[in-house]
């Protein structure tokens, strides 16, 4: 059916506005760390591996790190197995990361690659054992002693941090015309595997390929103001102000401190942004205004 003249005048106006933006991003890599109801969504979902399709077919290199928390506690819940967590991270014994193996590296993973083939797109799914992908160390949790103890050590099993990313892996998918899907699974110098928090994968592998953009889908409309407004440009000297006068904290606090390290170790721009939004990372790609908070070195 052919569009009536004003909707068809609407739509080469949108088109015709997403050019300066492929024009600037071409060749560029974008790392998007995928989660929250975006990742629960089923048009969330569609949409939002329609957008990677896009992005690549204009040659933007995207590159998708995923979590999988919920998907973790429902089979450990089924199989009667009674999760604990440490500072927000689950402890994670030899049991438990089987688990985190089969649920983020099989199933979580195979989804999304799947959604991203069916839209056009070729994704390959990877852990970060494939290929020595991410290389991981062991994370060590002290405890909140007060000044007059010595701190503890808390062991909390198979949870590691990033001690490196093998960007030549990425490098050579990226060349192929292929998008990565990564888990958040880590390898060790003595093989063990590493369950570790998918937006600090995503923001170390975003250092790591010197990004143009770090991506972080959240459910939440942005970083906001003492005063419940969305902040939706800053510098990272203004987010650092933000954290000590205590207006990020809590649960937001490790998400904007992985944003940040970002743009301080070569990442142009990192964006917090609603993933409740269909296509959110175009909107925040192709336009001034997107849906959430940009931040930038300065």
């Amino acid at each position: 059916m052919a569009l009536d003249r004003e909707t068809a005048m609407q739509v080469a106006a949108v088109l015709s506005k997403g050019l300066p933006y492929i024009q600037r991003f071409t060749g560029k890599t974008v790392v998007i760390k995928y989660g929250g109801n975006a990742m629960e969504n089923e048009d969330l979902k569609s949409s939002f591996a329609r957008d990677v399709v896009l992005m690549k077919l204009v040659g933007i290199n995207p590159i998708v790190v995923h979590g999988g928390g919920p998907q973790i506690g429902d089979l450990l819940e089924r199989l009667n197995i009674k999760s604990q967590f440490i500072d927000g991270m689950r402890v994670t014994d030899g049991q438990t990361m089987d688990i985190v193996e089969m649920v983020l590296g099989g199933q979580v993973n195979k989804q999304i690659v799947s959604l991203i083939n069916r839209q056009g797109g070729t994704a390959i799914g990877l852990t970060g054992k494939d290929a020595n992908l991410i290389r991981a160390r062991k994370l060590e949790v002290v405890s909140k002693a007060d000044e007059l103890t010595r701190p503890e050590i808390i062991d909390i099993g198979h949870v590691g941090e990033v001690e490196s990313v093998n960007v030549e892996v990425i490098d050579m998918l990226n060349r192929s015309n292929v998008i990565p899907v990564i888990a958040p699974i880590g390898v060790g110098r003595d093989g063990a595997s590493y369950n570790i928090n998918a937006d600090l994968v995503a923001g170390k592998v975003a250092e790591a390929v010197k990004a143009e953009k770090l991506i972080l889908l959240t459910n939440v409309s942005g970083l906001k103001s003492k005063e419940g407004k969305v902040l939706t440009g800053l510098t990272a000297s203004q987010v650092n102000a933000l954290i000590e006068d205590g207006t990020i904290h809590g649960g937001m606090l490790p998400k904007i401190r992985c944003a940040l390290n970002a743009v301080e170790n070569g990442v142009r721009t990192s964006h917090i942004i609603d993933g409740r939004v269909a296509h959110a990372t175009l909107l925040e790609i192709f336009t001034d205004e997107g849906v959430g908070t940009l931040i930038s070195r300065g």
